[in-house]
């Protein structure tokens, strides 16, 4: 689901200057459409940890910085293993000649 910045703020409760901050922290990166930023599912589950880091973990922005930094690496990570494990099994459906 895709939402307009009025409705992520309404779903996320956050306020417009810490969804600035946290854009300016590129914490969250709003999509740009022809219409203003777009926000995604993901963002919104995003809100939701950095807000748990906040308030359950006790995280300051330094820490938040490294956690969702290490999270999107991880991210990668998995994506670039599933696109390495699809490519092994393209490959091994076709026999080798010669």
């Amino acid at each position: 689901m895709i939402f307009t910045k009025t409705e992520f703020l309404t779903r996320s409760k956050l306020q417009i200057k810490t969804l600035e901050l946290w854009i300016e922290h590129e914490w969250v990166i709003p999509q740009d459409s022809a219409d203003g930023s777009i926000f995604s599912e993901a963002d919104l589950a995003r809100v939701h940890f950095i807000r748990e880091l906040e308030d359950k973990v006790g995280a300051n922005d330094a820490g938040i910085d490294v956690i969702l930094h290490l999270l999107d690496q991880l991210h990668g990570m998995r994506r670039a293993f599933e696109q390495l494990q699809s490519e092994m099994r393209t490959v091994k459906s076709y026999p080798l000649s010669g």
